[in-house]
């Protein structure tokens, strides 16, 4: 009896520590590059989907050569996820992918990632002074206090943004439109940038769609109407792209996406990105 005992709380740790995900070992602080001009960055912001939830696998903790990440001490390190660290629970997000990708396209570059997404926020959180209990943190401040850091060693390329679940709601998904929209003109206005790329993500099915512990079948029509308010920014604001997240997945939590997931958005917003990047529009 004491041996399938022992046996059965092993399996529990085994459990509970794969559930975490796996975490680098170390991260190795490194020197920018010395020409601003080749070293180019990006702001990852947005909630939890952007922050990553999804549990890391030996893949999200290689390194590549040439994708750093600013920390939350304000150093640059080689790029490993978790990226984000707006809460312990932070795993594979999309920015890690969206990297490795921008940097695989341009090899005489290295790509900087500023992750500053925060779990849970509105996109109300998103606005000069705006303080958000459940961190204690000034999202939107504080990712222009370090991506203004992060500037004095490289150049600000584009922001990629995921965010819309906690505005999936009847009165918060008719006014997406506009505040996605003003958002983007204040980061532009404080970052010194009024054509910087902006790429947004769409919510997924799994989120839109969905079935109870007995069968009834649900739709999140609020977060249908989030969806479309992302996709028609595009109609009226230059430089800005979005990426549907069809055929993802979720971690199993009906919420947040996959590991697996999560890169395939990585590489989607590289490649908005890059179409945005490639053909800007400075008028």
């Amino acid at each position: 009896m004491k041996k399938y005992l022992l046996l059965g709380s092993l399996l529990l740790v085994f459990i509970q520590v794969g559930a975490q995900g796996i975490k680098p070992k170390e991260r190795k602080v490194v020197q920018p590059p010395a020409n601003k001009a080749k070293f180019h960055l990006f702001l990852l912001v947005g909630q939890s989907n952007m922050a990553g939830r999804g549990y890391a696998e030996a893949v999200d903790t290689i390194a590549h050569a040439r994708v750093l990440r600013l920390n939350k001490e304000g150093e640059w390190e080689e790029a490993k996820d978790p990226l984000h660290f707006d809460k312990p629970i932070a795993g594979v997000g999309p920015g890690l992918a969206f990297g490795k990708a921008m940097a695989d396209a341009d090899t005489t570059v290295i790509i900087g990632l500023i992750p500053c997404a925060v779990g849970g926020s509105s996109i109300d959180y998103w606005q000069e002074g705006a303080y958000y209990p459940a961190t204690k943190t000034y999202p939107y401040d504080d990712a222009i206090v370090r991506t203004k850091k992060a500037m004095q060693t490289g150049t600000l390329t584009g922001i990629i943004w995921h965010q819309g679940e906690a505005d999936s709601k009847p009165a918060a998904c008719l006014v997406y439109k506009a505040k996605l929209k003003a958002l983007i003109a204040t980061f532009r206005k404080d970052l010194g940038k009024p054509m910087l790329p902006f790429v947004a993500g769409q919510l997924p099915d799994f989120q839109i769609y969905k079935q109870d512990s007995v069968g009834h079948k649900t739709i999140n029509r609020s977060a249908i109407k989030v969806n479309e308010a992302i996709a028609a920014v595009k109609e009226s604001v230059r430089n800005y792209g979005f990426v549907k997240a069809n055929n993802t997945q979720h971690r199993g939590d009906v919420l947040h996406f996959s590991a697996a997931s999560a890169r395939l958005m990585g590489r989607r917003y590289a490649k908005e990105m890059m179409n945005i990047v490639n053909n800007i529009t400075e008028r």
